[in-house]
């Protein structure tokens, strides 16, 4: 499919620098638009309600979120938006779940910038795209003889700072002494508590902290000190 217009692009990356060399590549391209560039999910969410996008460039690690939060929402607020996910996360469930979330397209940032722009070119006219050392990833998980039972959940897709507030969650700590702790909102620990239980498949502190010993995440030095 053909773009009539110039594809406009929205970059999230919680690192400027990125942001800011994405740019420079983009603008000197005549048929894709630098539509702006957010530093997190919130900033993405309120940008794509109120501007045209036609894809999304995102990070899958951000301060209040994750890419595939991002997706989830972007492609709640508008279907045509397109997600190419431009990450250093090279694993297959981080893979599988954006791609799962809606996200069109998956590749490292450590790859060459042609293949950036012809990543976007593709996701934008509607079509899928997997960066070559991504296809790599997925062909040697589906060689692999045991495969991961369908449904049982993946440590990998728990953000840095789910991690660290499962940690804390872990030495018993409550909601409020967490948030005097990395100087956030009460609320703000209450969501991300819920998105560790609800990706790590648990209900009670004791099984998440089973759950956290189980793929190392803790330590049984760091429970309950």
């Amino acid at each position: 499919m053909k773009q009539n217009n110039p594809i406009r692009v929205l970059v999230v990356d919680d690192h400027q620098l990125i942001i800011d060399g994405l740019k420079s590549l983009l603008q000197d391209e005549p048929d894709i638009v630098f539509a702006g560039g957010v530093n997190n999910l919130a900033q993405a969410i309120a940008f794509v309600s109120q501007n045209p996008v036609n894809v999304v460039l995102a990070d899958i690690s951000m301060p209040d979120g994750s890419g595939i939060e991002t997706t989830r929402k972007v492609k709640g607020i508008n279907q045509d938006i397109q997600v190419l996910a431009l990450t250093m996360h090279e694993d297959y469930a981080n893979i599988r779940a954006m791609v799962d979330a809606g996200a069109s397209g998956y590749i490292f940032k450590r790859t060459n910038m042609n293949e950036v722009l012809e990543a976007i070119r593709v996701v934008a006219g509607g079509g899928k795209y997997l960066g070559r050392d991504v296809q790599a990833i997925i062909f040697n998980k589906l060689s692999e003889k045991e495969d991961e039972p369908l449904g049982s959940p993946v440590p990998g897709l728990l953000t840095q700072r789910e991690k660290e507030i499962l940690r804390l969650i872990a030495k018993e700590m409550s909601n409020e002494e967490i948030a005097r702790k990395l100087f956030i909102s009460e609320r703000t620990v209450e969501t991300h508590r819920r998105n560790i239980f609800t990706k790590t498949k648990t209900k009670t502190i004791v099984g998440l902290i089973k759950f956290a010993l189980h793929y190392g995440l803790i330590s049984e030095d760091n429970a309950s000190q």
